[in-house]
């Protein structure tokens, strides 16, 4: 692990830059839209509730209002919303800079996307796995962009179960989220080979917030945690603005080549400032991940780079 004294005074200015953060109306999505923003970024934060992303957007304009924020609707349980989102932005906007695949759920029951996808497969990867290729000619013909996906400690150990990946053989629903982070992984590190291998200039980094308290430990429901939840993440997790920091650090760090894994640089990266970690080489399986490319590609019925 390569130690580096890194806080958000070391980011740059980001005028001119455009950047998409997904569930960035709360927890770590937000925190990094406020960071961007005042550094001078345009922030498109693309989110499922309108309402709440209006409450979002307010929060950051009341503290920094020359804030250049936007909301779009992107509903991550639905490909033929992140279709339609693709579509909506390429039309609008003709670059974009940086793509922060951060939204997520994590362990709610046993659900399905509108497409029968298990619920925190499909949101957090297959979504994100979409979204990425139908926005990559925008990313490509723009000067240094990146891809980030924020990626989760559970993906220690994980396994994919490509037998079973909607669940219906059988459920565990932290098996599945470890899973779906573990299928973040595979797919950010495997989109930087891609890339490099096309001689495409985005560059993929995949990143992790640690243990953040956030509203993903309200097993998807999207509500605020209570009293007691607030109590007892406080004792070993880090504030959501401190689990920002890696997504920040893979966003803006200009030394970053593509490829690398970012988390905490505390006791098993729980809490800390960002790092360039070894465990995402180590947690990385070229067999498994072109596995999970192929079938991503057959069931979002998005294939890319081949066109290139």
């Amino acid at each position: 692990m390569k130690k580096q004294n890194w806080t958000i005074e070391s980011i740059g200015n980001q005028s001119g830059k455009r950047v998409i953060i997904t569930g960035g109306a709360s927890g770590i999505g937000l925190e990094a839209a406020k960071v961007l923003s005042a550094k001078g970024a345009e922030v498109i934060i693309a989110v499922r509730n309108i309402e709440k992303g209006e409450r979002a957007i307010a929060r950051v304009k009341a503290v920094n209002p020359l804030a250049i924020i936007s909301l779009m609707s992107l509903d991550l349980g639905d490909l033929a919303s992140v279709r339609e989102f693709a579509q909506e932005f390429t039309q609008k906007y003709k670059s974009l800079d940086l793509l922060i695949n951060n939204a997520g759920v994590m362990i709610p029951p046993y659900q399905k996307t509108k497409d029968g996808f298990e619920l925190q497969f499909g949101t957090n990867h297959l979504a994100h796995f979409a979204l990425t290729g139908l926005l990559l000619p925008l990313l490509t013909s723009t000067p240094e962009s990146r891809i980030i996906t924020v990626s989760s400690i559970a993906s220690r150990g994980a396994k994919i179960y490509f037998d079973n990946l909607d669940g219906s053989k059988g459920f565990s629903t932290m098996n599945f989220y470890r899973q779906s982070k573990f299928s973040n992984l595979l797919f950010g590190k495997e989109l930087n080979n891609r890339l490099k291998q096309s001689g495409l200039n985005p560059i993929s980094i995949v990143c992790h917030p640690g243990v953040s308290a956030t509203n993903l430990f309200m097993r998807g429901s999207g509500k605020e945690g209570g009293k007691v939840m607030t109590f007892l993440l406080s004792l070993f997790a880090q504030p959501a603005h401190k689990g920002a920091l890696p997504t920040l650090f893979a966003a803006t760090n200009p030394q970053l080549q593509g490829g690398e894994y970012i988390g905490p640089d505390g006791v098993a990266n729980f809490r800390g400032n960002p790092v360039i970690t070894s465990e995402g080489d180590k947690l990385f399986k070229a067999d498994i991940s072109q596995k999970l490319w192929e079938i991503s590609e057959q069931l979002t019925g998005v294939s890319y780079l081949s066109k290139y």
